[in-house]
């Protein structure tokens, strides 16, 4: 027995939906007993049968089986070979950019979360590692920007916060013309809404604390790839860094995504009819949400996409306004993080793009006025009348 992984080839779970891919996970139950919640391997280590035989676990760190489940069922969903469950986003993302090497260069969205900004610039920058950070959605401005050692280009659609849509297709294409690999982190949108490796994506990333995990009580990261070459990288990093997630986590995260389904769907809904909402408000002047049929990029959205998403970002009348609103929410939380089952409201500019320059927050518009709201699950009605009691 080698791992888990020989009980059942999860290809054949091919005639079956998303929903019910999510639901059963790779293996259905833990096949040794035949438990339906596949059990938490709460072990650091193995015992092995003889000198030179193997269960196929040595040591938690390179593997572990709840771990391992949890990174089939991400394959699986994302329609990829191979899964990886990291400690967090931050750490995915650091293991993907041990993937260029000193004199590289990559293209990140212009308004990209500010975690990731920090790890292209502070983190990669001092080892050789250039970037460029331009607005993915204009695919002009992405050709001039690529360079001769041009090797990345890391795609957030939509972006956050300012909910741009980018070509996954389109720049994929672009990157393989130049001997690059496109990303896609796909944290707003999940595999539910959103497959980029099935539009030409080499590499899927997600913060899987927000929607994967889609409760608020687990720290997750997650990659998704189809090359065998990408896949030994990450399995290095996991083995190297020792940022795999741990066996309660991953089963934490297991649980979470038997809803994702019913989750995505009320989020993409309840978003929806607060965005028109806000639209309509008095006191805000901007509304930047992907599901308004105006939105410039609808209809790359319409084709890349199966939905909205629960994620929607505006700007008020003043500054006096956002402090009421953050002051004065009751039912939804002013909390970092997004994605989970509560209403979080997010001060980007103080929070997420911290360490973005003020300068380039300005230019791109996440000013003192600009709020990031992520839609839960509550009935809608409910979340309209908390942002309205907040704002008055």
């Amino acid at each position: 027995m080698k791992n888990f992984s020989n009980y059942k080839d999860y290809s054949t779970k091919d005639e079956l939906s998303f929903d019910s891919k999510a639901v059963h996970g790779a293996l259905g139950c833990e096949p040794l007993t035949g438990a339906v919640s596949f059990p938490i391997y709460q072990t650091s280590t193995f015992r092995h049968p003889e000198f030179g035989r193997s269960t196929g676990f040595d040591y938690s760190r390179l593997l572990n089986p709840t771990r391992q489940e949890l990174e089939r069922t991400l394959a699986i969903l994302e329609g990829g070979k191979h899964g990886f469950a990291f400690s967090s986003g931050q750490a995915a993302n650091m293991a993907l950019f041990t993937w260029l090497n000193p004199g590289d260069h990559m293209i990140l969205m212009d308004d990209i979360y500010g975690g990731t900004f920090r790890i292209a610039t502070t983190i990669f920058g001092k080892y050789g590692i250039e970037y460029d950070f331009v607005d993915l959605s204009d695919l002009d401005a992405v050709k001039k920007a690529i360079k001769p050692n041009t090797k990345m280009i890391f795609i957030e659609t939509p972006s956050n916060p300012l909910m741009k849509v980018a070509d996954i297709q389109a720049l994929s294409d672009i990157a393989h013309e130049n001997g690059a690999i496109a990303v896609v982190d796909n944290t707003f949108l999940t595999p539910y809404f959103q497959k980029p490796l099935s539009l030409g994506a080499d590499v899927v990333i997600h913060s899987a604390t927000k929607y994967l995990g889609g409760h608020n009580d687990i720290i997750a990261g997650a990659a998704v790839v189809n090359d065998d070459d990408l896949a030994a990288h990450f399995k290095l990093q996991l083995k190297s860094h020792g940022n795999g997630l741990a066996p309660m986590d991953s089963w934490l995260m297991l649980r979470g995504i038997k809803t994702l389904h019913l989750r995505m769907e009320r989020h993409n809904s309840n978003a929806k009819k607060v965005a028109e909402w806000l639209r309509k408000h008095p006191k805000v002047e901007k509304v930047y949400y992907v599901g308004f049929e105006d939105h410039k990029d609808y209809d790359i959205t319409k084709k890349q996409t199966t939905g909205f998403g629960g994620m929607i970002s505006f700007a008020v009348d003043s500054v006096e306004t956002v402090y009421n609103i953050l002051k004065n929410v009751d039912m939804i939380m002013f909390a970092e993080s997004l994605g989970g089952t509560e209403t979080l409201i997010t001060y980007p500019t103080t929070q997420t793009h911290e360490d973005t320059p003020e300068d380039i927050k300005e230019r791109l518009g996440i000013t003192k006025k600009f709020l990031r709201i992520s839609v839960g699950i509550e009935d809608p009605d409910d979340i309209i009348n908390d942002l309205e009691r907040a704002m008055n």
